[in-house]
């Protein structure tokens, strides 16, 4: 799967879900379309509190093209934890963080591996 970039509405979106649950952390799953990571899942049961969320695999709607994940640091630092390190290889290939205080550029992609990754805004 090769992806070209996130529509600009769905990374306001999630931005707007980072600081609509500050202080605590949000996570999603992501799914593309065409090679445009178009649209995100919160799954049932997903567990958040202001040091962690936790998302469950098992609930991921059968034949989604899951492409990584995005949830939110309340801290502000875009940096992978190490338990996000642990989750990036289980969420796919790009995985956002999305820091306070929410605004357009307070988010970074991470590659499954951790690594920083470029990932361009499509309109």
């Amino acid at each position: 799967m090769t992806i070209r970039g996130i529509k600009k509405e769905l990374l306001s979106l999630l931005l707007e879900l980072g600081k609509n649950s500050h202080p605590n952390e949000f996570a999603a799953l992501l799914t593309e379309d065409d090679g445009v990571i178009s649209e995100l899942n919160l799954l049932p049961g997903t567990i958040a509190g202001s040091a962690s969320a936790q998302v469950f695999f098992d609930m991921m709607p059968l034949g989604t093209h899951r492409a990584g994940s995005a949830h939110s640091h309340p801290s502000g630092v875009l940096r992978p934890s190490d338990a996000d390190l642990n989750f990036f290889p289980r969420a796919g290939r790009y995985n956002l963080i999305i820091g306070a205080p929410y605004r357009e550029n307070d988010w970074k992609c991470f590659a499954a591996d951790g690594e920083p990754c470029e990932l361009a805004v499509i309109a």
